[in-house]
C-alpha cells in the first residue's frame, strides 16, 4: 500500500502504469533525498508563491477501455461522406505492411530526432531514401527531409528567396492566384511581420520589375490545370527574380517536373503517399532545391559520410546550416522534420516503385478524363487529377453551407452524399484520387452529367520523359515479404523506447501509451479531408471543444488554438498573436523581445520570423535570469518592449524564484510574457503559467502530453492565451475556427466582434488534427490526480537521477532546497583535462550500454542534461545510473594511466559487431570490455549499426540522395 503522507492515488489504473516507480520505490527514492515524502520534495521543489493547490478542473479518470469507448462515440458523430474536394489533400491506401509496421509500430514511433545518429541508422536510411524521391520526382539537386505542410513550406520558400537576394529594395513576392487558397493564407501571414509586399495576380498577366525577388506557382493549378510556367519562370530569372513551384508529388511520374522547366525552389506535399487524411494532418511536407542554395535551406538534411573504420554512415549534414543555430539571424525556426510520415510515404515509394506509382497516376489521370469527357468543363486545358465544372441545374439538393471551400451534395435517386469543393461562382471543383474507382466515376456522371460536355485534351507536351527512382532501393521491395524484411531490418537498426530509456533533456521522452495511438487508425480519425463542411466533422468538433478547455484549465489561460502543428510554430504564433496585440492598440513599433540567454536557439529564431528585435537578457552564476539585467534592459527599450520570452522551469532545470519578479518587470513597461512550454512537464497539476503571470504559452503535445517524436516528427504546439490575446487567435480563410473559452474566461458576443485574428499558420485549420487524439486519450485517462501525481513523479525521478550522480557528476544548477525541477544537468567539462575525455565520448560510449545519451553540450558546452520523466521505473532509473557510474570509473582509469588517454573504450566508442568480431584486434582492452560493459547487455544487447561517424568527412564530400548499392557492401 501508499503511505498516507505519500498519497499517490491508486484509483487511476491508467495512471498505475503510465508511472513508473511503485509507491514501495517512492518510499526508497525520497529516502535517498533525504525528504520525508514525495510531497516534501515538491514543496521543497517548488517556490510556494507559485503553487497551486486546487484540484485541476477536469473530468475523473477512466480506464483504458472505458477512455477508448466514449472517444468512438465522440468521434462516431463524423459522417465518412466520399471526398472530391482536392486543394492538395487525397484520400489514399496506405498499404497494410506499412500501417501496422511503421504508423502503428513503437519501434518506429517512439525514437527520437537522430542527433545520435550511430543509433538511428534506420529512419536516416529511410529519410535518404525520401530526399532521393524527391529530387528524381521533381528533378531537382537537392532535398531536405521534409517540413510541416505545403502551406508552411511554401512560406519557407519564400524567406529563402528573400535572403538569398540580400537587398531590402526587393520586397514584392508575386503568388499566383491559382494557388491552393490555404497556401495563400499562410504566406501572407509570414510576409507581414517583414514588409513583404505579397501580389497575388494572373501569371499570365504579371510583368516584373526590379522590387520583385521571387514568385510561387501551383502545378497543376488549384483548380487542376496543367500549364507552361516555362516563359514566366523565363521572365521571372531575367529580372533576378527566383521561381518557387508547389507540386503534386503524384503527377509528377507523368507530368514534366519543376526542375525542368527552371524552378529554382520546388515544395509540395506527400500525404497521398499512403498517408492518411488525418483531418489535415500530420503529412510530410517536401522543399527541393538547386544545390548552391543548400546552406539556405530550411529543416533538416540527411547525408552520407563513413563512420571510423571507414564504413558509409548516415548523419545530419550540414548542422552549422540549421537555421536556430543562428539564431536572431535566422530565417526560419524550422528545428525538426516530420519524419514518421515521410518515411511512410517514401516506404510507399518503395513499395510501389517507379513503375507502380506510374500506374497509380495513370488510373487516376484516366478516370479523371472519362469524367471530364461527360460533364461540362470550364477551360479546355490540360489536367492530372482535378477538374472545374458547372453543375446542371435540378437533380440534385445542396446542404446549407458550414464552412467556405466545400459543399455536400445529396442525389435522393442514388440515396448518397459527396462533398465537392465550391468555387463560389457557381462553378464546382472535382479531385480523383488513388481509391477512386469506376463506380464512383459514374456516379459522379450521373450527378454531374449533362450541359455540353466536349472531349478531354492529352497530356501532350507536358508528359515526361526522364526516369525517376532508378535506385535499386525503389526497385526491389515490391513483393510484401521483402518489404517486412527491408522494415524490420531498419528498425533494428534504431534505438527507441522499445528498448530503453531516452534521458534527453527538455525532450520528455516518456510513454506513448498504446490504448492512446489505437484511435489513429480508426476511420473517423483518418478518413476526414480537412475541409468537409463542418456539421461532417461534428465528432472532431467535440473533441477540439474537450481539449481546448481542458488545456486552458491545465494552463490557467481563458483560450486555446490547436493550429500549429510544431513547437516551433506555437513559439512563432504566440508571438504573432502579441505583434497583433500590439497593433491593435496602436503601438505597432513594440518590436522589441528579450530573450535569456540561456533560451533555446528557437526563441529568437522565432523571434525573429515575428519581425522582432531581439535583445538578449544576461543570466546569473546559478544559471537564473538576471533581474537586475532584465530590469535595466526592460526600461530602456520600454517604449518598444513587445515581450520576453522565457521558459520555465529555465532551461537550467530548476523553477526560478524569481519568475512573478520577471512578469512583473516585463508588464510593468508595456511588454507581455510569452513562456515556452518545453517543460511544461514539471507544472502540470503543480503550477500554472497563466497564474504565475504569463501571457501566452505553448504547448509541446509531443512531449507533455503523449504524441510521440516519431524519430524527429511529427509534433503539435498549440497556444494558450489570456483572455485580452484571444481575439489575435490563428483564423482560416477556408474553414471558420473559433477557439473555445474556459469557463473563467467565457467569450461574449461583444468579444466575439471585437475579434481580430492572426492569419492562418498552418495549411489545415485545425493543424495535425488526428494527433490531437493523443492528448484527448491520455488527458481523460489520467484525470486531474493523476496528472498532478505524473508531475510530481517526474521532479522526483529527475531528482534521484541528480542524488545518485552527484558525487560522481557535480549537478550543474540546483533549484530552492537545492532540488533541480524535472531534469537536470551534469557537468562534465573537467574530464577534458583530467583524462581527455569530451562530453561526445561519454555519449557515444553510452551506446555499448544500450542508452540513448542525454542532451549533450546543451544549454551549457561539456554538459549533459538528463530528463528522466515520470514514465520511467526506478530499475530503469537504476540501470542508467549505474551505466553512468561505470562510465566514470573509465573515466578515472585513464585519468591514472590504466587506460591508454588516446586508445580507451570511450575514444573507441560505440563497438559494432564488425570491430567487435574482427579478426583483427589491437586494442588495449579486450573485446568483452568494449561490446558487455554491464550485465545487462549480455542479457539483451543492442548493437550500434556503425561506429562513430566522420561528420566533417561527410560535410566535405556532400552526398544527400542514396549512393550505389555497392557502397554497402561491406556493411550491410
Amino acid at each position: 500500500m501508499q503511505p498516507s503522507h505519500d498519497p499517490i492515488s491508486t484509483a487511476e489504473p491508467f495512471a498505475r502504469r503510465h508511472i513508473g516507480p511503485n509507491p514501495e520505490e517512492i518510499a526508497q527514492m525520497v529516502r535517498l533525498l533525504g525528504v520525508s515524502s514525495l510531497d516534501a520534495l515538491v514543496d521543497e521543489a517548488i517556490p510556494k508563491e507559485i503553487r497551486h493547490h486546487e484540484s485541476l478542473k477536469l473530468p475523473e479518470p477512466r480506464g483504458e477501455h472505458e477512455a477508448l469507448a466514449d472517444l468512438k462515440a465522440i468521434l462516431s458523430k463524423n459522417k465518412l461522406v466520399r471526398s472530391y474536394i482536392g486543394m492538395g489533400y487525397h484520400d489514399c491506401f496506405t498499404p497494410p505492411v506499412i500501417q501496422r509496421n511503421i504508423l502503428e509500430n513503437p519501434g518506429w514511433y517512439t525514437a527520437y530526432t537522430p542527433y545520435q545518429a550511430e543509433i538511428s541508422q534506420g529512419r536516416l536510411e529511410a529519410l535518404l531514401n525520401f530526399q532521393t524521391m524527391i529530387t528524381d520526382l521533381t528533378a531537382m539537386e537537392i532535398a531536405n527531409a521534409s517540413l510541416l505542410d505545403e502551406a508552411t513550406a511554401a512560406a519557407e520558400a519564400m524567406t529563402v528567396c528573400h535572403s538569398l537576394q540580400g537587398n531590402d529594395k526587393r520586397n514584392r513576392f508575386f503568388v499566383s492566384q491559382d494557388c491552393h487558397p490555404q497556401t495563400i493564407d499562410v504566406v501572407k501571414t509570414r510576409a507581414a511581420p517583414h514588409d513583404i509586399r505579397i501580389v497575388v495576380g494572373d501569371h499570365r498577366t504579371f510583368a516584373f520589375d526590379d522590387s520583385v525577388f521571387g514568385c510561387l506557382l501551383q502545378y497543376p493549378t488549384t483548380d487542376g490545370v496543367v500549364m507552361d510556367y516555362g516563359p514566366f519562370i523565363q521572365q521571372a530569372h531575367e529580372h533576378k527574380a527566383l521561381a518557387v513551384v508547389a507540386a503534386d508529388i503524384l503527377s509528377l511520374t507523368l507530368l514534366r517536373p519543376p526542375g525542368e522547366f527552371g524552378a529554382d525552389i520546388v515544395v509540395g506535399n506527400t500525404q497521398r503517399l499512403g498517408v492518411p487524411l488525418g483531418y489535415g494532418g500530420p503529412h510530410a511536407a517536401y522543399f527541393a532545391t538547386r544545390d548552391e542554395f543548400k546552406r539556405h535551406m530550411p529543416g533538416r538534411l540527411i547525408g552520407v559520410s563513413q563512420d571510423a573504420q571507414g564504413h558509409p554512415a548516415l548523419r545530419l549534414a550540414l548542422q552549422t546550416r540549421e537555421q536556430h543555430i543562428r539564431r536572431e539571424k535566422a530565417t526560419s525556426n524550422i528545428c525538426t522534420a516530420q519524419v514518421l510520415l515521410a518515411v511512410t510515404a517514401s516506404m510507399y515509394a518503395v513499395y510501389h516503385g517507379p513503375e507502380g506509382l506510374r500506374a497509380i497516376a495513370r488510373k487516376i489521370h484516366i478516370l479523371t478524363r472519362k469524367l471530364a469527357d461527360k460533364v461540362d468543363r470550364v477551360g479546355k486545358e490540360p489536367f492530372f487529377d482535378t477538374i472545374r465544372l458547372r453543375p446542371p441545374t435540378g437533380g440534385r439538393e445542396v446542404q446549407p453551407r458550414s464552412g467556405v471551400g466545400a459543399i455536400a451534395i445529396e442525389n435522393r435517386s442514388l440515396n448518397t452524399a459527396i462533398n465537392v469543393r465550391d468555387f463560389g461562382d457557381g462553378t464546382v471543383g472535382i479531385s480523383l484520387d488513388e481509391t477512386t474507382t469506376e463506380a464512383d466515376i459514374q456516379e459522379l456522371i450521373q450527378v454531374f452529367g449533362g450541359g455540353t460536355p466536349s472531349q478531354s485534351p492529352e497530356l501532350g507536351g507536358f508528359t515526361r520523359s526522364s526516369p525517376f527512382l532508378t535506385h535499386p532501393v525503389f526497385n526491389r521491395h515490391h513483393t510484401e515479404h521483402e518489404m517486412l524484411r527491408y522494415l524490420k531490418r531498419l528498425e533494428a537498426r534504431d534505438l527507441s523506447l522499445t528498448t530503453s530509456m531516452i534521458p534527453l533533456g527538455s525532450c520528455t521522452m516518456k510513454l506513448n501509451a498504446t490504448s492512446e495511438m489505437m484511435p489513429l487508425s480508426w476511420p473517423e480519425v483518418n478518413k476526414l479531408h480537412p475541409f468537409v463542411p463542418l456539421d461532417q466533422a461534428e465528432g472532431y468538433q467535440v473533441l477540439f471543444r474537450q481539449l481546448e478547455s481542458w488545456l486552458a484549465e491545465i494552463t490557467g489561460f481563458a483560450a486555446v488554438s490547436l493550429q500549429p502543428n510544431a513547437g516551433s510554430q506555437g513559439e512563432y504564433t504566440g508571438l504573432l498573436v502579441i505583434r497583433q496585440y500590439h497593433q491593435q492598440r496602436s503601438e505597432p513599433h513594440r518590436n522589441v523581445c528579450l530573450i535569456p540567454v540561456s533560451a533555446h536557439g528557437t526563441n529568437p529564431a522565432s523571434a525573429a520570423m515575428a519581425g522582432m528585435k531581439v535583445v538578449v537578457v544576461a543570466c546569473d552564476d546559478r544559471g537564473n535570469i538576471s533581474v537586475d539585467d532584465l530590469k535595466a534592459k526592460a526600461e530602456a527599450h520600454a517604449r518598444d518592449l513587445a515581450a520576453l520570452m522565457v521558459t520555465y522551469p529555465s532551461t537550467h532545470g530548476v523553477f526560478e524564484e524569481n519568475i512573478k519578479q520577471v512578469c512583473e518587470i516585463v508588464h510593468r513597461n508595456g511588454g507581455q510574457l510569452y513562456m515556452d512550454g518545453a517543460n511544461m512537464n514539471a507544472q502540470v497539476g503543480l503550477c500554472r503559467p497563466a497564474d504565475i503571470g504569463a501571457d501566452v504559452c505553448h504547448l509541446n503535445l509531443h512531449k507533455t502530453f503523449c504524441i510521440p517524436h516519431g524519430g524527429g516528427g511529427p509534433g503539435v504546439g498549440p497556444i494558450a492565451v489570456a483572455k485580452h490575446l484571444a481575439p489575435y487567435l490563428p483564423g482560416h480563410s477556408v474553414v471558420t475556427v473559433e477557439p473555445s473559452f474556459s469557463p473563467s474566461g467565457h467569450r461574449t458576443e461583444e468579444d466575439r466582434q471585437d475579434a481580430c485574428p492572426t492569419m492562418a499558420v498552418s495549411a489545415a485549420p485545425w493543424g495535425s488534427a488526428s494527433l490531437l487524439t493523443i492528448s484527448w486519450m491520455y488527458i481523460a485517462m489520467m484525470g486531474p490526480t493523476g496528472l498532478r501525481d505524473a508531475t510530481k513523479v517526474a521532479i522526483l525521478n529527475a531528482n534521484y537521477v541528480a542524488g545518485r550522480l552527484e558525487s560522481y557528476f557535480p549537478v550543474l544548477y540546483r533549484g530552492h532546497g537545492g532540488f533541480v525541477a524535472h531534469e537536470c544537468i551534469l557537468d562534465l567539462r573537467q574530464w577534458k583535462n583530467r583524462a581527455g575525455i569530451e562530453v561526445e565520448d561519454v555519449a557515444k560510449r553510452l551506446m555499448d550500454y544500450g542508452f540513448h545519451a542525454p542532451t549533450m553540450s546543451w544549454p551549457v558546452p561539456g554538459t549533459l542534461m538528463v530528463e528522466p520523466t515520470e514514465s520511467e521505473s526506478k530499475a530503469e532509473l537504476d540501470r542508467f545510473c549505474d551505466a553512468m557510474i561505470s562510465i566514470h570509473a573509465e573515466m578515472e582509469a585513464i585519468e591514472s594511466g590504466e587506460m591508454d588517454r588516446a586508445n580507451n573504450p570511450l575514444k573507441n566508442a560505440p563497438h559494432t559487431v564488425h570491430a567487435v568480431i574482427s579478426a583483427k584486434w589491437d586494442r588495449p582492452y579486450t573485446r568483452d570490455k568494449a561490446a558487455f560493459p554491464a550485465p545487462w547487455t549480455r542479457d539483451h544487447k543492442f548493437w550500434p549499426a556503425v561506429g562513430r561517424i566522420d561528420n566533417v568527412y561527410g560535410d566535405r564530400h556532400l552526398v544527400c540522395s542514396c549512393p550505389p548499392p555497392e557502397a554497402y557492401t561491406e556493411n550491410k
